[in-house]
């Protein structure tokens, strides 16, 4: 017969109005280090991050955790004030965001459309804007799509292969 493995159960935060100055400032901390160390690209993820340390907090108190910290959010996730921003290359930041927020690519003329999940358009944009691919006119992105447009019908062919291939969609 095996041991039972233990299970340890996490803290729980108290509502923000009998949180004490200790728990807040515990998970302050938390947040600071964990946003220094990791990508972490939602509230979501910063919950259960902090749920693996042991901190439970709702969504309101994370956003106004965030606010009090001065946290910005860019395409590369959640960022402290004052941290230089990693900038990885060009072709593998855009790789990680289609791979992560592509959904499909069509081909009309010269036009490419992306669709990503609700709300995940204006990252790709701003991560396709970066790129500053060969044959691209310019990019408008909306909430979950984002028109590419090309100089040629050939060149949104050959564009959107290649953001295919980067995304690794079939």
């Amino acid at each position: 017969m095996q041991p039972r493995e233990r299970i340890r159960t996490p803290v729980k935060t108290a509502s923000p109005r009998t949180t004490s100055p200790a728990m807040k400032s515990r998970r302050l901390a938390a947040i600071r280090s964990l946003i220094a160390s990791a990508e972490v690209y939602s509230q979501h993820e910063l919950a259960q991050f902090l749920a693996r340390e042991g901190i439970e907090a709702t969504q309101a108190t994370l956003s106004r955790d965030l606010a009090e910290l001065g946290v910005l959010k860019g395409p590369s996730g959640y960022q402290l004030p004052g941290a230089a921003a990693a900038v990885p290359a060009p072709d593998a930041s855009l790789a990680r965001a289609l791979r992560r927020e592509l959904l499909s690519i069509a081909v009309g003329g010269t036009l490419v459309v992306l669709k990503s999940p609700v709300g995940h358009g204006n990252a790709l944009g701003i991560e396709l804007d970066r790129m500053r691919m060969q044959g691209v006119l310019g990019t408008i992105a909306g909430d979950d799509t984002v028109f590419l447009a090309a100089s040629t019908p050939a060149a949104a062919r050959r564009i959107a292969k290649e953001l295919r291939s980067l995304a690794q969609l079939a």
